[in-house]
């Protein structure tokens, strides 16, 4: 009985150490997922503003369509895969992984192009619609190489609440990429931030730019704009008239490249948040769970060693009563 009891005041310290790591780690988490929702939810208004502009100038530009406007058959395409650096993140890598295997499997979503309201289907065979990877963090790269996919490009130094700057290479190499032709479509893989407790894996065309996307992007966020855009609805304000100076063309080959950016650059934060937000939940429950099991082995070490106590006092008194009787 005492090596039971040794075993069972072992293992409460070890579970107690672990626990001492895991807070430690969930008050880390909770630290960063404050920051990273803040700067998410401050860039959410300049975002849906600009994708607000960036959907109307597509829908006046259609007659002088911008190379990132332009519609093909779909036998290439391009995902850029967000996941994290580290683990220790819950669910959060997974289920996403889970969407893009889902989608690969039944890619005729994939196959369909879409450029303002039109859309335009492939007429190849789902099996030779060919898939490259983008990995923006290192978790992913990992599963899909284990799979045996196409990546192209890893990205694995990405802050955890980057500058615009920072996500402008990544950007510019797809708007290039896709306005060559080497991939007649464009998604992103990433995380969309609802709160602490939910975040939702999402796959979004980022080119050619969609109406249709972009509307289900916009109606994702939840800000002021919700009020702007019922305002405008009331007043029967559908879509903005521009008047182009010095022109159009120009215009467009400024603006529409920084509005893809911003587009990116806000999908990354969002997943950003989400991670932070899984991690510090992770670690939460992982501490409680810690608790419980200390209580559990607390509660089973006091009844070895009640036990043990109660079997000394009869081993005790029957020896007594033995001297007695001799």
């Amino acid at each position: 009985m005492p090596q039971a009891t040794k075993e069972i005041t072992r293992r409460i310290k070890s579970v107690t150490s672990t626990k001492k790591i895991t807070k430690a780690m969930e008050l880390v988490a909770a630290a960063k997922m404050k920051k990273s929702v803040e700067a998410t939810l401050a860039s959410r208004f300049y975002a849906r503003y600009s994708w607000d502009i960036l959907t109307n100038l597509a829908n006046v530009s259609q007659k002088n369509a911008h190379p990132l406007l332009k519609v093909r058959k779909v036998k290439k395409v391009a995902i850029v895969f967000i996941t994290s650096n580290k683990g220790l993140c819950g669910s959060y890598n997974s289920a996403i992984m889970k969407k893009v295997i889902d989608q690969i499997k039944t890619p005729q979503s994939l196959m369909i192009n879409r450029v303002l309201d039109k859309k335009i289907e492939s007429d190849i065979k789902p099996e030779d619609l060919e898939v490259d990877f983008i990995c923006i963090g290192s978790k992913g790269a990992e599963i899909l190489n284990k799979m045996n996919k196409n990546i192209v490009e890893v990205f694995t130094d990405i802050k955890e609440r980057p500058k615009l700057r920072e996500i402008k290479p990544i950007a510019e190499s797809l708007i290039s990429k896709y306005a060559k032709g080497e991939y007649d479509k464009i998604v992103v893989a990433y995380t969309d931030y609802f709160s602490a407790v939910k975040q939702e894996p999402k796959i979004r065309q980022l080119l050619p730019l969609s109406k249709i996307d972009l509307a289900k992007i916009i109606d994702d966020l939840d800000t002021a704009h919700d009020k702007y855009k019922k305002e405008n609805d009331e007043k029967g304000i559908k879509q903005q008239d521009y008047l182009f100076e010095p022109n159009k063309k120009e215009l467009l080959e400024s603006i529409l490249p920084k509005l893809v950016e911003m587009q990116l650059y806000q999908m990354i934060m969002e997943s950003n948040a989400s991670e932070q937000s899984a991690r510090m939940v992770a670690m939460k429950s992982a501490s409680d769970a810690a608790d419980e099991m200390i209580d559990e082995l607390t509660l089973i070490y006091n009844k070895a060693r009640q036990s043990a106590i109660t079997q000394e006092l009869a081993e005790f008194s029957a020896g007594k009563a033995a001297l007695e009787n001799n």
